[in-house]
């Protein structure tokens, strides 16, 4: 897809400028830890950000004034973050094993024991918040509290993308027989199927506010992260869709993680799911199953309009959402 701000003939802003350092990688990961105010941390228990596994992390760091991170960096959190890079060729046969129970539990050791401490925040954002639910379905002594941001955790939903991927026309084998890992231009054809219009809307929207530097700035950042996508890891993604999607096996209580049951009801650390209303990529009631499954006593939902992408990274979500989730981590510090 081509960058609307190509169209226009104006770069695009810089992105992901919350300065981190790199403190543990592996293979194509690596675990950044942004550098905290001068004064140090103000709270106790780190956090730990999970992106998606195929799009990039810093849309969670988008722009001065439009971070996540910067906001609660600022706020004196510790924050942590797993990019999970680019999968080569040699990725292919990466399984979802390697990334939800070695990968992530490695990030999370890592983070505990450099801020020292015995557990962490985990917030997974999207797919992430799908790996974040099943690790702490079977590591839950690892979680001082479980964030689940727009995650999908039930795939039997109302959604076009679950229809679609369940439809018998979808081969997932003979993807991934021929292309290895999955391209990212295949899952970016899938969400576009969700808004056909959607590229044009935006482009007319833009041409509208050509003079609000600040709209476009935020506009077009949001346009590089969207065309900065990661194709996903073959053997990981054919277990993704055949047990999540087709056989909804989280729900179901037969999922496994090396070799281990996954099951949501083992999860009873302070849980917070997070819905949107105009989510068309993770319908509502697919992330907010997570509350109804699990064994947590202590667990809430924040039910908010807006969509999957914008109403996290906005403006609105500086003034409503973050304080939200800041206040949920403060109480369980």
């Amino acid at each position: 897809m081509i960058p609307l701000a190509s169209l226009f003939g104006r770069p695009p802003p810089a992105v992901g400028q919350t300065p981190s350092d790199v403190v543990f990688a592996e293979n194509k990961w690596r675990l950044l830890r942004y550098r905290a105010r001068p004064e140090g941390t103000a709270w106790a228990t780190p956090v730990l950000l999970v992106p998606s596994l195929i799009n990039r992390h810093y849309v969670l760091d988008l722009l001065p004034g439009k971070s996540f991170v910067e906001w609660f960096v600022a706020r004196g959190h510790d924050v942590f973050c797993i990019d999970w890079g680019t999968p080569g060729d040699e990725d292919r046969y990466l399984t979802f094993d390697d990334v939800c129970d070695r990968y992530l539990g490695r990030a999370l050791e890592r983070t505990r024991r450099i801020a020292g401490a015995p557990k962490a925040h985990v917030l997974g954002y999207c797919l992430g918040g799908t790996l974040a639910a099943i690790h702490a379905s079977v590591h839950p002594e690892r979680f001082a509290s479980l964030t689940a941001l727009a995650a999908p955790i039930g795939f039997h939903d109302s959604g076009l993308l679950s229809a679609w991927t369940r439809s018998k026309g979808f081969d997932v084998q003979a993807v991934v027989a021929a292309t290895g890992n999955v391209p990212w231009q295949l899952m970016q054809s899938a969400f576009h199927l969700l808004r056909p219009t959607l590229t044009l809307s935006k482009a007319v929207h833009m041409a509208d506010k050509l003079w609000a530097d600040e709209f476009m700035n935020g506009f077009l950042a949001l346009e590089t992260w969207g065309s900065d996508n990661v194709s996903f890891p073959g053997a990981c993604y054919q277990r993704y869709v055949d047990e999540l999607y087709r056989n909804d096996a989280l729900v179901a209580g037969t999922f496994t993680l090396s070799g281990k049951p996954a099951r949501l009801e083992a999860i009873t650390c302070p849980t917070l799911a997070v819905t949107f209303q105009h989510d068309n990529i993770v319908p509502p009631e697919s992330a907010a199953v997570l509350l109804e499954r699990i064994g947590a006593e202590d667990k809430h939902r924040i039910h908010l309009p807006g969509g999957h992408v914008g109403a996290v990274v906005s403006k609105k979500a500086a003034q409503g959402l973050w304080p939200a989730i800041a206040k949920f981590w403060a109480d369980r510090d």
